[in-house]
């Protein structure tokens, strides 16, 4: 399914937001000058701040896009900012008449200092199944343009997919329209985030557009535009997944006994850190799975679930990965398309990109996503989906099988403040929401809630991992839980081995049984019995301070709009202790 231009999708232009009118007229402005990916390269390799290293893209990407031969992995260094800005967001259809008015004229204002600048677009397709794609347009100025580069590369130009697309039925959805401008000129003004001078990421969803404004960082042109992709898919009744999933095809293992078991698909939702990427890619979850199995990954970050069709969808042909654990001579450089914010040194002649954050955090790169192996564009609905949570007051793995506790869980899925943060103790017992692991959401929790438990009712199940290690003594003072093991549990839900009895302490939780459990991990069951928690009342406090915490979070958030679903959820949270 194809998105629709303004002409095709508006009844009446009437109906056009102001922030789409003016992005559209300056999209269709004539001196804007359109780029493919190609150009956008050799341009980008003359980019003030863009280093041309001596590591090669990836040869089949290259090839794919017809991009020169040699062509080598540009290095993008930023200043100050090498990092997403949330401050500098500001939501067009949440504001009153009032500010909407004044970011009218803003963005007017903007747009007419840009146009002083020689300006340049490129198009893209979001979505590489041909029933799922949005066309999308960016448009900056030539200053920018390894940020359409980039661009290009982390989503498809529009030519590679050019006849899948226009052979696709339309969508009642619009093209997407980016804009950036990094030389923005504004006065300080207390409505905008400032460093340095003012910063605008402004998000008209309902209309698909984002402008960034003084921010040149890539990552907010990918997760601006890749923003508006998943709220296309749950305008339209998808469920928005800002996670990973894969899919294991049992019927080619070496043991029959596994046949029966089909394909299955398994995905994870979590935070940084708490073990998505290590679930998602692992191949045989460290050797627990049988010999034979065969495994494609859909993405480790972005897909939609299509609800109607009870399918899978990806967004995106690359990765946008962190690199500090990658050091020069790792083995996924291989599938290196470019890099951002990297030192780079000097090694045999050679300059080589420095993937450790030796230069600032958060140094990034675009792969192919042929780094994950074996890779689709669309997979089974998922069996199983798993939320990751550090939360030591959890069991390693919970399966949650009262549907509404379930999605409850996701919907109000924590991570802490660390000591590391410099806060008082008691921000530290503060837990921090950020509902099925998405920080982009830019629409109602409640049509996220009311997505997944269209997921739960089409017939998936619901766990819950527990990656930060179970309270032994104190908050402090853990029994660990080994990524092998979690690796383990999600084998062992997968081939169907374990058998469930209730937690004692939240109806509708399950843990597993000794029985079951033991022949898969002796020692399990005694280790992490919720019954045998050291200092148990203290234990049971922090328990009772979490989950009130949680349904709290709820209780004010905008599922007050849909009464019914909010008090649902929030007594799916009550304890039984």
């Amino acid at each position: 399914m194809a998105s629709k231009n303004s002409a095709e999708y508006y009844g009446s232009f009437k109906e056009i937001s102001p922030i789409r009118a003016i992005a559209e007229t300056l999209m269709n402005t004539h001196n804007v000058r359109k780029i493919d990916i190609r150009e956008a390269y050799e341009m980008a390799k003359k980019q003030p701040g863009v280093n041309i290293t001596d590591l090669p893209v990836y040869p089949e990407f290259v090839k794919l896009h017809n991009l020169p031969a040699d062509a080598k992995v540009l290095d993008d260094c930023h200043g100050n900012i090498i990092g997403r800005t949330a401050k500098a967001r500001r939501f067009y259809n949440r504001l009153d008449a009032s500010k909407k008015n004044k970011v009218e004229g803003d963005l007017r204002e903007a747009i007419w200092q840009m146009q002083h600048y020689p300006l340049v677009k490129a198009e893209a397709i979001l979505g590489m199944d041909q029933d799922l794609m949005i066309k999308a347009t960016f448009i900056t100025t030539e200053s920018d343009v390894n940020n359409v580069y980039n661009w290009l590369l982390n989503f498809a130009p529009y030519e590679q997919l050019r006849e899948q697309y226009e052979k696709s039925p339309k969508l009642p959805i619009q093209d997407i329209i980016l804009i950036a401008f990094n030389e923005w000129s504004k006065e300080d003004d207390p409505f905008y985030n400032n460093v340095g001078a003012p910063q605008l990421a402004l998000v008209d969803e309902k209309h698909n557009v984002i402008v960034n404004l003084g921010m040149r960082y890539f990552g907010e042109r990918k997760k601006g535009t890749l923003t508006l992709a998943w709220t296309s898919g749950i305008r339209i009744g998808m469920a928005a997944c800002h996670g990973g999933i894969k899919e294991l095809d049992f019927s080619t293992c070496e043991d029959p006994k596994y046949h029966g078991l089909g394909k299955r698909s398994i995905a994870f939702y979590g935070l940084s850190g708490t073990g998505k990427s290590s679930h998602t890619n692992s191949h045989d979850n460290a050797g627990t799975m049988p010999k034979g199995v065969s495994k494609v990954v859909l993405h480790d970050d972005a897909f939609q679930i299509d609800l109607e069709n009870k399918l899978c969808r990806v967004w995106e042909p690359t990765l946008f990965d962190k690199t500090d654990s990658r050091p020069p001579d790792h083995p996924d450089w291989k599938y290196a398309l470019a890099v951002m914010n990297h030192a780079v040194i000097n090694l045999d002649g050679k300059r080589v990109p420095v993937g450790q954050d030796a230069r600032n955090q958060n140094g990034r790169a675009l792969l192919d996503r042929s780094l994950l192996g074996n890779y689709v564009n669309r997979c089974a609905f998922p069996k199983a989906l798993v939320w990751l949570m550090k939360d030591s007051v959890l069991p390693p793995v919970l399966k949650l099988a009262d549907k509404h506790l379930a999605i409850a869980m996701g919907a109000a899925l924590m991570t802490q403040r660390n000591r590391a943060e410099n806060v008082t103790e008691e921000e530290l017992n503060k837990l921090v929401f950020e509902p099925f692991a998405n920080p982009f959401r830019v629409y109602e929790l409640y049509r996220d809630v009311e997505a997944f438990i269209s997921v739960a009712d089409n017939g998936a199940d619901f766990y819950c991992f527990n990656s930060r290690g179970y309270w032994k003594e104190s908050d402090d003072v853990l029994e660990a839980i080994p990524l092998k093991t979690s690796l383990t549990l999600q084998t062992a839900i997968l081939l169907d081995q374990l058998e469930w009895e209730p937690w004692d302490a939240l109806p509708g939780a399950f843990i597993p049984t000794r029985e079951s459990i033991e022949k898969i991990l002796p020692g399990y069951y005694d280790l992490y019995d919720p019954a045998k928690r050291g200092n148990l009342e203290q234990y049971q406090a922090l328990l009772k301070n979490r989950f009130q915490q949680r349904r709290e979070y709820l209780q004010e958030s905008d599922l007050k709009e849909k009464p019914e679903l909010q008090k649902a959820v929030v007594d799916a949270l009550n304890l039984k202790i």
